[in-house]
């Protein structure tokens, strides 16, 4: 921890993008808990939840192709403000949603929300690389990653007190103030890059980077490496969870509440105790030990209290499996395509993400268990292992220090 504290207070740009991002992130996720909420109180079908948590992923998937290009374009502080403003207008709107014919307009402001969430996410990681390297690059990517996994579960979890407190469509204002808050703090932020001069228009710059990745297939196989993360994306299941299991002897907005919690606890220290011990060569063991942490999950499932503690121990390694396999990635490809290539590796991610919320949602409707369901993408992780002992073994993949 004291590392990340000297960094913070040596790097400016980083401690101000730092506290931006926390409130940004948290902004992005808070309202998930007020929308599950919504939907199991209007009673929809398992196949509406699994859509709405796929949305959240499925948006940045579509708008990644023409970020990339655009970021490597233009100042990513304007951007990022834009982005914001988008938000803001997104999440006010869903204080309207208030029956089931409004679905399709829940729909399209998640749709719009997540979709701007996502392209802030990938412009602040190809301008980390642009003003920190080297160890430092790591530590900020360890600490950004610390930051996005605490605003997303932390955010949902606060959000399912505020949800049982204060009711729904004060979650939804609430969480407006806040992305009013990162917009102010941002506008105060000095930004200081180098913005290249490309001359390529934006579909050029789609088919040169297609090429770089062709020449380079190490970025791509790192690339399809870091998407084993998106196997983590619990959200659909934890709410068929508190629906199936808990609903009855906890109010649903706190299980969802607690259950964020746990997970979160195990996001923020798990990086604090292996950050130092994790290199190239034991990335491996974070992939077997995630996939043996979620099938402790699904063993423990049905009882909510040994549910809280095996959701620590699933979020443990997932922090640091998330930025090291990412700061991989950064090491191992060319300044130039920063933006693009970050852009198609969210991209990948977060189809990673959406397929895992929809296959929840599919397995729930044709008579799979929940226990079962978790199964299943605890064994993800053991693909991922030995998909990661190919990549070491055939690719010349830089150490990051």
């Amino acid at each position: 921890m004291k590392e990340y504290i000297t960094l913070l207070k040596e790097e400016k740009v980083l401690r101000q993008l730092s506290v931006i991002q926390l409130i940004s992130y948290f902004g992005a996720w808070f309202s998930n808990v007020a929308i599950y909420t919504l939907l199991i109180q209007m009673n929809v079908a398992a196949s509406v939840v699994a859509f709405v948590a796929m949305l959240n992923f499925l948006a940045g998937v579509i708008q990644a192709p023409f970020s990339g290009p655009v970021i490597d374009r233009v100042s990513p502080k304007k951007l990022m403000l834009t982005l914001i403003v988008v938000e803001i207008l997104a999440t006010v709107s869903l204080v309207f949603i208030t029956q089931l014919s409004d679905l399709v307009f829940l729909y399209v402001l998640i749709f719009f929300k997540m979709a701007a969430a996502s392209f802030y996410f990938t412009t602040e990681m190809s301008l980390l690389p642009k003003i920190l390297h080297g160890d430092k690059l790591r530590r900020s990517n360890e600490l950004h990653s610390i930051i996005w996994s605490l605003s997303y579960t932390l955010g949902m979890a606060v959000s399912g007190f505020v949800v049982y407190w204060f009711g729904i469509k004060t979650a939804f204002l609430f969480d407006s103030f806040m992305f009013i808050v990162a917009f102010v703090l941002l506008y105060g932020t000095e930004i200081r890059i180098e913005i290249l001069h490309i001359e390529e228009n934006i579909f050029a710059m789609i088919q040169e980077t297609f090429v770089y990745l062709k020449g380079n297939p190490k970025a791509l196989h790192l690339m399809v490496l870091h998407s084993f993360v998106g196997l983590t994306a619990f959200d659909a299941l934890v709410a068929l969870m508190v629906d199936e299991y808990y609903a009855s002897i906890i109010a649903t907005s706190l299980a969802l509440g607690l259950l964020h919690s746990a997970r979160a606890i195990g996001l923020v220290i798990g990086p604090i105790f292996i950050g130092k011990w994790i290199n190239n060569k034991r990335l491996i063991y974070i992939f077997i030990a995630q996939g043996l942490a979620v099938w402790l999950w699904a063993f423990v499932m049905h009882n909510f209290y040994l549910s809280l503690a095996a959701s620590v121990v699933v979020g443990f390694f997932t922090t640091t499996l998330w930025s090291y396999s990412y700061t991989l990635l950064q090491k191992n490809i060319e300044k130039k395509y920063y933006g693009r290539i970050v852009a198609y590796n969210d991209m990948l991610f977060l189809s990673s993400a959406a397929f895992t919320s929809y296959m929840i949602g599919f397995f729930a409707t044709h008579s799979f268990s929940l226990e079962a369901i978790t199964v299943i993408m605890g064994s993800g992780f053991f693909i991922g292992a030995i998909y990661y002992k190919y990549v070491i073994q055939s690719q010349n993949i830089k150490e990051i220090s």
